[in-house]
């Protein structure tokens, strides 16, 4: 067996919470087929956290936590850690890096990363801040916009102010990870109207233009032991031809239920060589610019008529972790323990400037002077 004990952490409040769950098995199968030590966590979608039987199956999760599970705790204080709930002399589990299977949602968009940094625990993924942004539409579109990277107009729903391209538009909700809450609406009315009664929208939307010649492209990069791009991927949309998105349905429940693993698909992509090397230069640079880590699917699309590439969107926590996109390349198991890998011995260390020398709290005097003129206008 492996030296070191992996935790693979799935599940959270999110609507892929089901995508996560088989992302997080998948992952658990491979580990432990390789030899190692594999702690599975199922974060229930109520916000409590179990230690789930080894090899469970999909159908074990369909009324929450399967039987035989043992509820955790997460514990942030002074000796921070993952605890079992019951039981005596408590201690933390042992767990050397957590490969984080989370999609969409606070897990996905940053809050994993946050978590698990209080924990003391090494996890794979990017850091707060670079989820973040993955997470939030019109963030990551106007980093591509002053990052100079080829990207469609995209910018926010908004009550006062109209875009500044013209209709029809597709309205996106701005925060999330998935196709769920996508609408196509031939003017900015009929967006607002959408976006003040889809509950997918009402926290937030953003507007693009409605392209349905567009061509779906994905492409995965991973950035340990070193920067690396897959082959190019063209999704097949039977549902959205017509259309031109590629649903839910299609990405995830394609092939018995089997997700991105057995949707259709044209890999590598069938298109000209030049649109191959756009492609990488395109996730190269969102990998310099994002300092996304760990493994991240680019989402692109393809004007077959004029030969342009844009970037859709990232996905910071890809769905089956992109290792089917992999495979002619790297075996599962070659790719899950390089990304534990570089979370455990090679994480991305943000920059500190210490904790203060007690300057500012010496100067500051009474808190009570701090409050003068604060108690609003007088009469």
């Amino acid at each position: 067996m492996s030296a070191n004990t992996w935790a693979v952490v799935f599940g959270g409040p999110s609507p892929e919470h089901e995508i996560s769950i088989l992302t997080g098995l998948q992952a658990e199968r491979v580990l432990s087929d390789g030899g190692h030590d594999v702690v599975p966590i199922y974060a229930a979608a109520n916000g409590a956290w179990f230690q789930v039987p080894p090899l469970s199956e999909a159908k074990d999760f369909l009324t929450g936590a399967p039987a035989g599970s043992k509820e955790l705790e997460i514990v942030l204080s002074q000796n921070p850690g993952i605890y079992a709930k019951k039981g005596m002399g408590k201690k933390p589990l042992e767990i050397d890096a957590a490969l984080l299977c989370f999609h969409g949602g606070l897990g996905e968009g940053g809050g994993a990363a946050a978590l698990f940094s209080f924990l003391e625990i090494p996890a794979t993924g990017s850091s707060v801040f670079a989820g973040a942004v993955g997470m939030d539409k019109l963030a990551f579109g106007g980093l591509m916009r002053t990052a100079g990277i080829s990207s469609l107009p995209r910018e926010a729903l908004l009550a006062a102010n109209d875009p500044s391209f013209p209709g029809p538009y597709i309205v996106k909700p701005r925060f999330g990870g998935s196709s769920i809450g996508i609408e196509i609406v031939e003017d900015i009315q009929t967006a607002r109207t959408v976006g003040a009664s889809s509950p997918q929208l009402r926290a937030g939307a953003v507007l693009e233009p409605y392209r349905p010649e567009l061509v779906d492209l994905n492409i995965s990069f991973r950035t340990y032991p070193e920067l690396e791009l897959t082959d190019l991927e063209r999704p097949l949309r039977a549902e959205g031809e017509k259309t031109g998105l590629y649903s839910y349905q299609e990405k995830y429940l394609a092939g018995g239920g089997a997700g991105l693993t057995h949707a259709p698909r044209e890999f590598p992509a069938h298109a000209p060589e030049a649109i191959h090397q756009k492609a990488r230069e395109l996730a190269t640079q969102v990998a310099h610019v994002t300092r996304l880590t760990g493994i991240v699917r680019v989402d692109l699309l393809w004007d077959e008529t004029s030969g342009d590439v844009f970037v859709n969107e990232v996905n910071t926590i890809p769905g089956a972790l992109s290792l089917y996109l992999w495979a002619p390349q790297h075996p599962a198991l070659r790719v899950l323990e390089d990304a534990l890998a570089e979370a455990k011995d090679h994480p991305l260390v943000m920059p500190h400037s210490g904790f203060g020398q007690g300057v500012a709290l010496r100067a500051a005097g009474g808190i009570a002077g701090k409050l003068v003129g604060l108690d609003g206008p007088r009469g």
